[in-house]
């Protein structure tokens, strides 16, 4: 049977309930009735509806009755407040953040997912010809382990033709995104263009490409092993010291440093190129005592003597600023981080609903007639006054930071004042954001889930 692979992954899953990914596309309604006739579990559909296309709601109502009738959890979200210029990348992260959101509800540590071996092989492809490090190289992994969960791809044993044979034989409803033909997608261009030719060479080709990805992964697992013992003797407190980074093979240092980078921007590895990781390794390698680099979201290296120091930019908070909030800020003393889930709920916390403001959000300081509508008032209150009521010493009036929005609407004084924009924690919200003094940051660590 052409699904024995994917079966024999499923019935080892030990978590009571499973979470799917179901766009109500062929592949993963395949997996999906492939999971919910093999296993005696309880299966959450979990769907975004993105409100893209026309046909957007008519597949959420297919889904939601397709579960009734099989005994399925339905979950769902509708997404209609899109904010970035990429719409596959903003997709992506609105996309886990609802997985993780069911798998956390449910409590399970299992979310399955539909990529099939044609998508494994267009992967690789495109990480060879964009470039990419070792993991990247391996494409989609078979299991793909999260902070708090896996991520399950039974179906990269299979090819999108043996999915569209398994729907048929079962008779399984699907829909089909016409956008998976426009060659304005790079990966439509290779899914009709490479594809098709690899496939004439050998018809099981994605199998080879399957054992191509796993052994590259067992070859990173190795090396990242080496580079996480090699970062406890040479890193510390976000200094690189350069005598003992010199004495290391190159293809470790550039694990190293990719492994560093990747946790400064907490796993979103597609800002990480190449170029930043030679250009840091160039850093270690000048004669000058003093000099610096620039990277992305505003962070810098720089080299100090013997060492390397990689952080943020300093920003002068006796000027005019406006800084665009990304997940961790350091602002005047303020430490100002995104957090998916906090237990307390004062000044210092802010919740929000996306739809509610224009994305992205900023930190600014003061400028002169500034007011905020003050959450449970039903007017406006000027900043200033704010500042004298709690005391702000003078000479940090000026470079207090507040949080606003892209209509610069005053959402949050932290530490100090709510705007009408803030949430109820049991209200609907996407966006959570904690402000704490410098030298309170191990106490935040306790309250704070990040």
């Amino acid at each position: 049977m052409i699904m024995d692979n994917a079966i024999n992954i499923l019935t080892k899953i030990k978590d009571e309930y499973i979470v799917i990914g179901v766009s109500a596309g062929p592949d993963s309604m395949a997996l999906l009735h492939l999971t919910n006739k093999t296993i005696n579990k309880k299966i959450v559909c979990a769907h975004i509806n993105h409100s893209i296309r026309i046909e957007s709601d008519e597949e959420e109502a297919y889904l939601k009755d397709y579960c009734k009738h099989n005994n399925i959890i339905f979950e769902s979200i509708k997404i209609t407040n899109w904010q970035e210029n990429n719409f596959e990348n903003e997709a992506r992260k609105k996309r886990y953040a609802f997985y993780e959101e069911i798998l956390k509800k449910y409590h399970s540590q299992t979310l399955l997912l539909a990529h099939h071996g044609d998508d494994l092989i267009e992967t690789i492809l495109m990480k060879i010809v964009r470039g990419s490090n070792l993991e990247g190289y391996a494409g989609i992994k078979l299991f793909s382990k999260q902070k708090d969960y896996t991520i399950i791809r039974p179906l990269l044993y299979v090819t999108k033709n043996d999915i569209l044979r398994y729907n048929k034989d079962n008779s399984i409803k699907y829909y089909i995104d016409k956008t998976n033909k426009e060659e304005s997608y790079t990966r439509n261009r290779y899914r009709e263009k490479f594809l098709p030719l690899l496939k004439q060479e050998d018809e099981f080709v994605h199998l080879k490409f399957l054992n191509y990805s796993n052994t590259l992964q067992e070859y990173y697992n190795y090396v990242e092993d080496i580079s996480l013992e090699k970062i406890n003797t040479l890193y510390k407190e976000n200094i690189i010291n350069i005598e003992k980074f010199k004495t290391e093979h190159p293809f470790i240092k550039k694990n190293i440093i990719f492994h560093l980078l990747s946790n400064i921007y907490n796993n979103e590895t597609n800002i990480i190129k190449n170029k930043h990781i030679e250009d840091i390794i160039k850093l270690s390698e000048s004669t000058k005592a003093n000099a610096s680099i620039t990277l992305p979201n505003n962070y810098i290296a720089k080299k100090i003597y013997n060492k390397i120091i990689i952080s943020k930019k300093v920003v002068d908070t006796n000027q005019n600023y406006r800084i665009k909030v990304e997940d961790n800020n350091q602002i005047n003393g303020f430490i100002i981080k995104k957090v998916v889930s906090c237990e307390t709920d004062g000044n210092d916390v802010c919740r929000l609903n996306s739809n509610n403001i224009k994305l992205p959000l900023y930190l600014r300081n003061k400028n002169n007639g500034d007011y905020i509508n003050v959450l449970g008032l039903n007017g406006k209150k000027k900043i200033k006054d704010i500042f004298i009521e709690k005391k702000i010493p003078l000479n940090e009036r000026n470079s207090y930071p507040l949080l606003v929005d892209s209509n610069d609407n005053i959402l949050w004084i932290p530490n100090l004042k709510k705007s009408k924009y803030n949430v109820k924690n049991n209200e609907f919200y996407d966006i959570i954001l904690t402000s704490y003094k410098e030298s309170e940051e191990n106490n935040e660590n306790k309250k704070t889930s990040k």
